[in-house]
């Protein structure tokens, strides 16, 4: 199963890690930052949907 929004597509995006001591052998690397995903029921189907579209697309 994919990490994945499945309304807005949405997946992870690319950080840096930053070290304390940073120098020629001990660089900074980099990571995913994964989205917050919920499962919900929309239209009758459970799917994972971010919570950025929850808060503006399931609003009452």
């Amino acid at each position: 199963m994919a990490k994945v929004c499945s309304i807005c597509g949405r997946n992870y995006h690319k950080a840096n890690i930053i070290n304390k001591l940073r120098g020629k052998y001990n660089r900074a690397g980099i990571k995913k930052q994964r989205i917050n995903l919920k499962w919900k029921v929309v239209d009758g189907k459970r799917v994972r949907i971010c919570t950025r579209c929850i808060k503006t697309k399931t609003r009452p």
